[in-house]
């Protein structure tokens, strides 16, 4: 299972956004790293280099590698629709990433982890695939022996609710009622520069 294994900060302070949760980092030093830090002048960015910083956002905010995130981007433009509104409720239907906004998971990382080592079941099934695709209707909970886990109970404390999410906290299960709208999801990306970035 590729994935980003580097610095989280470093990331963080990249793009100037606790892409990875809270960040003390970047909260100190909200500057992109580098030798000279914060005294470095820094050109006006092309529009190629903001087309591709929002595509790696992106990527680095769902915890998607290269090839995938192509894949991804390339059903997206199939489906009818807007394509990057299209590109971002395919993300949001990752597993991994339904485990997080559930609040299974901290993070979408542990997310990933979890369902890797098979503490989710999707329709009563076993899943340990992160890039799963959850469908309207699924429903995805927390196995019977995974209940009691400590990262479990401690994420699910901080009772976070999202629209195409039908959470119940007593069984430990959620629906996944819909795709999301576009205004529904809080991320901070700009989907259209990637759009434009692929139709070079």
């Amino acid at each position: 299972m590729a994935r980003y294994r580097g610095p989280k900060a470093k990331i963080a302070r990249k793009f100037r956004e606790p892409i990875f949760g809270p960040s003390k980092a970047l909260e100190k030093k909200n500057y992109p790293p580098g030798q000279h830090g914060n005294t470095r002048r820094r050109g006006k960015k092309s529009e190629y280099a903001m087309q591709l910083a929002e595509k790696q956002k992106a990527k680095y905010t769902y915890g998607i590698l290269e090839k995938q995130f192509a894949l991804t981007f390339d059903k997206a433009a199939r489906k009818k629709g807007i394509t990057g509104e299209n590109l971002l409720k395919f993300l949001e239907a990752r597993l991994d990433n339904t485990v997080y906004r559930m609040g299974i998971a901290p993070t979408r990382r542990s997310a990933r982890q979890l369902v890797g080592h098979r503490h989710i079941r999707v329709n009563g099934v076993l899943t340990n695939i992160p890039s799963f695709q959850v469908r309207p209707g699924d429903v995805v909970e927390v196995r019977e022996k995974s209940k009691s886990l400590e990262l479990i109970t401690d994420s699910l404390s901080a009772n976070k609710s999202f629209s195409w999410i039908e959470w119940n906290s007593s069984e430990m299960k959620g629906t996944f009622l819909n795709y999301p709208e576009r205004a529904d999801i809080p991320e901070n990306i700009k989907e259209q520069l990637i759009v434009e970035l692929y139709s070079k």
